[in-house]
């Protein structure tokens, strides 16, 4: 095991050491003709098990649509090692025709010109309906200069998951839960020696939510100054700090084998040890709606929730010929219907990226009678874009270190976060 970790850590440097005088190109093969006379198109993506089979019966429902295109995919474990391999399947010239990846890792690709300007294709294109794309998730796909590196195949959004019988016992109704003050009155009065009030899913996003919807920024307008111990910070960290670790009326499960801490934490909402946890609209599929209902995340104090809405991108190859990108194009335009936007967000609870979804009759049939489905999309329509750290991903780091710190250690926020803010700052100089 030991042994594949390192060849892993050799490989993935090696690549980064070639991309880095990189200037395009992912692959030097000839295109590549499927039996009957199809354009082959290859396609790397991962996902959880239910993701991953919806995914491919769309693949599948692509290739039976139409005789110019087949598209073959190849999952990978998660978006982090369908980065790694990208990179070293592009030094070796080996590399797909197109990838699902999450924001900064198609940013990042871009910036090195190693994906295509998909602005080419929807030019050309009379049929392509950009308004009809929720712009918190199409925006993150296009940089400063205009260029469109990216299409958002899917969204993602945390909300809160709340345990039915629980806040009926204790006379709480969901719908009044309209600032995380509210949440930490609810969690106070639901908390007893063998059920605790809310649990914040183990990671930083659940923390960086709640600033953002206190009027936090990651970065000052001139872009020259990190902010993350500001006021609107420190505040919102400090309270989840002593919400864990001094009220012990909230509680953050973490580590484990894998995703043990995930499990814990839904398996402890859904077997009535907690009043609820916040987690992510991709828990849905996991998810018994008989048990739990779903409400979006609150704003804290007076200000207006602004949670994050991440979009999760397809990209096009550079280094794919003239004709293989255009079956690229094909397929994200295809993957992106509202029909099939309503089947994946149905089948997965991730957001559909198409506002036209919601006029899909399946799908309105089926959230008239599932309300749940509709709140990450309803959400995502104020959310924040995924935050861009100009660095490369050392301001996100530091708020990772600092949130372990705030949740795990019981770190004052003030001190985590000055802590993090000095680390960013000396990161976000050095560009």
């Amino acid at each position: 095991m030991k042994k594949r970790i390192v060849s892993a850590l050799l490989l993935c440097a090696m690549a980064t050491s070639l991309l880095a005088g990189c200037g395009g190109g992912s692959s030097s093969s000839e295109p590549t003709t499927t039996a009957d006379g199809k354009l082959q198109i290859d396609l790397w993506y991962s996902g959880g098990k239910t993701a991953v089979n919806v995914f491919q019966e769309i693949v599948d429902d692509f290739n039976a649509s139409q005789d110019e295109y087949e598209v073959a995919t190849t999952t990978q474990a998660d978006y982090t090692e369908t980065y790694e391999k990208l990179q070293a399947g592009i030094a070796g010239k080996n590399a797909p025709d197109m990838a699902l990846l999450d924001t900064d890792k198609s940013r990042n690709l871009s910036e090195k010109n190693l994906v295509a300007d998909i602005n080419e294709f929807v030019d050309a294109d009379d049929e392509f309906d950009k308004e009809d794309y929720i712009p918190v998730f199409y925006d993150q796909g296009v940089d400063a200069d205009g260029k469109l590196f990216a299409l958002p195949a899917y969204g993602t959004t945390q909300v809160l998951y709340y345990n039915k019988q629980i806040f009926a016992d204790a006379g709480i109704d969901p719908t009044t839960i309209k600032t995380w003050q509210d949440l930490e009155a609810a969690a106070e009065k639901i908390t007893t020696d063998s059920v605790v009030g809310w649990e914040p899913m183990w990671g930083y996003g659940n923390l960086v939510d709640a600033a953002l919807s206190n009027g936090a920024s990651l970065l000052s307008e001139d872009g020259e100054t990190c902010l993350i111990n500001s006021k609107e910070w420190v505040d919102v960290w400090e309270s989840f700090r002593k919400w864990i670790h001094d009220d012990k009326i909230m509680k953050v499960n973490s580590g484990g084998q894998g995703w043990e801490y995930w499990y814990t934490t839904i398996d402890d909402v859904l077997q009535n040890k907690a009043g609820g946890y916040t987690g992510s609209s991709g828990d849905q599929a996991d998810l018994d709606f008989n048990i739990v209902g779903a409400i979006e995340q609150p704003g804290f104090n007076d200000n207006p929730s602004a949670p994050t809405a991440d979009a999760l991108q397809l990209v096009m190859l550079e280094g794919s010929s003239d004709e293989e990108k255009q079956g690229v194009y094909e397929f994200m335009k295809y993957f992106t219907t509202p029909e099939n936007q309503a089947k994946w967000s149905m089948a997965t609870g991730y957001v559909a990226v198409r506002e036209s979804t919601q006029e899909v009759p399946d799908f309105k049939a089926y959230t008239d009678e599932n309300p749940h489905a509709l709140v990450p999309l309803q959400q995502a329509m104020h959310g924040t874009s995924a935050l861009i750290d100009p660095t490369g991903g050392k301001i996100l780091d530091a708020l990772k270190i600092a949130a372990d710190q705030v949740e795990l250690e019981n770190v004052p926020a003030q001190e985590a976060l000055d802590a993090a803010q000095a680390t960013a700052q000396e990161a976000l100089d050095a560009l």
